[in-house]
């Protein structure tokens, strides 16, 4: 479990401190009025209800952790989110250009396109599965043999080799100018983290916060959160060059004190 608890908390903290950091650096990063106000006070709801629901140790004097009535919270959270994001999206989709463009393609392409879609979807997903149970399983091994804690693993290398396909295709994304796609899938991914993936492996089984380390790194994972906030809508909504040095240089300075404290 420690490995799911750094992973999981590392992706959060990598995909606001790296993958935006870099993003900014790239081109500066308009962040929409829905995003600032629906997006971002969510991640931060997520942040701080995982936060609390980790204090057990501070509030009962028992072992930190995430067990199964947390994990039904952070569902309902997560549930919570879905129904009014899919609501905006219902009330806005006739203003949406994006919206009709998209519905216009997936008419003229018909159904055979559509379920030739959906393998490929199926297929990636079982691809994923396959290629996470492995990371898992050989960061372990690897872990145990240098005697390195599986959650600075989780937090590190498994964390920043899941966000390395985000990081790719939010810098994509940004180079050609689509810098609202890079933010708005940084934050979802949190929340899915947060919420979705944190509520359904605490509801199959307990994932205990570890010490020492693991609320500095909750605390990180809030505090970036946070950031975000006032970063957004500073610059007339836009997170530009010297914050994305910001970002990226917090990232790499926490995630090396991290390493060196344990080494």
């Amino acid at each position: 479990t420690d490995v799911s608890f750094g992973n999981i908390i590392g992706s959060n903290i990598a995909n606001i401190g790296l993958i935006l950091g870099v993003c900014a650096i790239i081109k500066p990063l308009a962040v929409q009025g829905s995003i600032i106000g629906r997006e971002i006070p969510m991640m931060l709801l997520a942040s701080f209800a995982a936060l609390i629901l980790a204090s057990d140790q501070l509030v009962l004097g028992e072992q930190s952790a995430f067990d199964r009535s947390d994990g039904l919270i952070l569902l309902l959270l997560f549930g919570l989110f879905m129904y009014y994001t899919v609501a905006g999206v219902i009330k806005g989709r006739q203003s949406d250009p994006l919206l009709q463009q998209i519905e216009e393609e997936d008419d003229r392409s018909g159904s055979s396109k559509g379920l030739y879609n959906f393998g490929l979807v199926l297929v990636g997903l079982l691809m994923l599965v396959g290629g996470g149970q492995l990371a898992v399983d050989y960061s372990v091994s690897v872990a145990s043999q240098l005697g390195v804690p599986s959650v600075i693993i989780g937090l590190t290398i498994i964390a920043v080799g899941t966000s390395l396909p985000e990081l790719v295709s939010c810098g994509l994304a940004t180079w050609k100018g689509h810098t609202d796609i890079a933010i708005g899938s940084v934050i979802g991914s949190n929340i899915f983290n947060l919420l979705l993936v944190s509520g359904i492996c605490s509801t199959i089984t307990k994932i205990e916060v570890p010490m020492p380390g693991g609320d500095t790194d909750l605390f990180m994972m809030v505090f970036l959160s946070a950031l975000l906030l006032p970063l957004s809508l500073s610059f007339r909504s836009r997170l530009v060059r010297g914050e994305g040095v910001a970002l990226f240089a917090m990232y790499f300075a926490f995630m090396g004190w991290r390493v060196m404290s344990v080494v």
